[in-house]
């Protein structure tokens, strides 16, 4: 495939990796168009930049309203931004986790959504994941010398400015994956919240048991918090109270909010926490918590109609509405950690319900977009390509990386 954007002429410090067999991509082309698998041999590594072999991958839901057209955007591209894999090789002068340390090969890492510069107004605000020269893996057109952009392949060319994170080697892949995504998510998003109100342990109502209010679900729980979950699926109901939910509800059955509330001694929640992306389920996150209050919104990354707001009862409840996207590599780290943590009470593995090869991902995405599972997993340790790079000797900024299958 050609990539209409101009090639990236090569640094004076930019290693040269060949790999072989070579690394393969799979790009989406544009809505009702099939996947297409392009090899790529070569990957030209910059200052700080690191190329890593995919283990597991995970489909997101914005990848299947990518992929259906209810999202925007560009075409081709590499889509997969939940990933985790291992280290085959860093450009000129290495590269650094998040906490200072040197990466090693070999190493098993997972890594942020975006590539920030960390220095613009809004990085140095502590806004990287809306920095004015972002990059988000996952959500970028196709381009020369970056083709490895996504998770759907077998390796991914990781750029400089990226959240790395080093993870253990018991924590299985299928549990790992998600954590660049909505398990950081969530994790920013019950931050938002605490950061309105001083309480040790608010009541948490959690609308949409997908992977993110799920997560906030045992977050919360964790915390001391009393959690109420809404989803009108019953299956996800009865995870909800897998993950630590007090109660679940179907936000379809008029009484059950205070039914609920009433049978745990509380009026309604202190913090709302909508995740499904819902219009009436934004309405009726901003109609439930209390006086004091807080309603963060997190599931809304797709277009809807505008909800009405009211503002005499937002001023006369002192209620404050905050808006998160994406997490920090702070948020990245402590969702880890919160996951590696807790295996023995959460089942967040048990999520991916589903798992295909690379080359079968368009039969992944038509299983993830039935709304079924939480997650599909797509499995890389075995496809076309995929491999770990034994360690290369540099030649005037060359390395011949020989990739063996595993």
């Amino acid at each position: 495939m050609r990539s209409a954007a101009a090639p990236r002429v090569e640094e004076p410090s930019a290693l040269r990796i060949h790999l072989q067999p070579a690394a393969t991509a799979m790009v989406w082309l544009g809505v009702e168009r099939p996947l297409e698998a392009v090899a790529v041999p070569d990957v030209v590594l910059g200052p700080g930049e690191v190329l890593v072999a995919l283990e597991f991958a995970t489909i997101c839901g914005s990848d299947v309203h990518t992929m259906l057209g209810h999202r925007q955007s560009p075409a081709p591209g590499v889509l997969g931004h939940e990933y985790v894999g291992r280290v085959v090789a860093t450009g000129d002068g290495g590269a650094r986790t998040i906490d200072g340390e040197a990466l090693e090969h070999g190493a098993r890492i997972v890594w942020s959504v975006l590539a920030s510069c960390g220095e613009c107004d809004r990085c140095t605000r502590g806004l990287t994941q809306k920095c004015r020269s972002l990059l988000k893996y996952g959500h970028e057109r196709l381009t020369t010398r970056w083709e490895l952009s996504g998770g759907f392949a077998t390796h991914m060319h990781l750029r400089s400015g990226t959240g790395i994170v080093a993870v253990d080697e018991t924590t299985p892949a299928a549990a790992l994956a998600p954590v660049t995504c909505g398990t950081a998510t969530a994790v920013a998003a019950m931050r938002a919240a605490l950061r309105v109100l001083e309480l040790d342990s608010p009541a948490v109502l959690v609308s949409g048991a997908g992977l993110i209010g799920l997560t906030v679900a045992a977050l919360a729980r964790d915390r001391g918090c009393t959690v109420v979950v809404a989803d009108p699926d019953g299956k996800r109901r009865d995870l909800a109270a897998r993950f630590g939910a007090h109660a679940a509800i179907d936000p379809g059955d008029p009484g059950a909010a205070a039914e609920a509330w009433s049978g745990l001694g509380l009026l309604g929640p202190d913090i709302v926490i909508e995740a499904s992306g819902s219009r009436a389920a934004v309405s009726a996150a901003l109609d439930a918590v209390e006086v004091g209050g807080a309603v963060v919104l997190v599931g809304s990354v797709f277009p809807t109609e505008p909800v009405a707001l009211d503002p005499e009862s937002l001023v006369r409840g002192l209620v404050t509405v905050r808006g998160v996207h994406n997490y920090t590599s702070a948020d990245l780290a402590a969702a880890l950690e919160f996951v590696e943590g807790s295996a023995d009470r959460w089942p967040f593995a048990e999520l991916v319900e589903a798992t295909f090869p690379l080359e079968r991902l368009g039969d992944g995405v038509a299983l993830a977009a039935t709304g079924g599972p939480i997650r599909v997993g797509i499995d890389l340790s075995t496809s076309c390509g995929a491999g770990t790079a034994p360690r290369g000797q540099r030649r005037t900024r060359e390395v011949e990386a020989a990739v063996t299958p595993r």
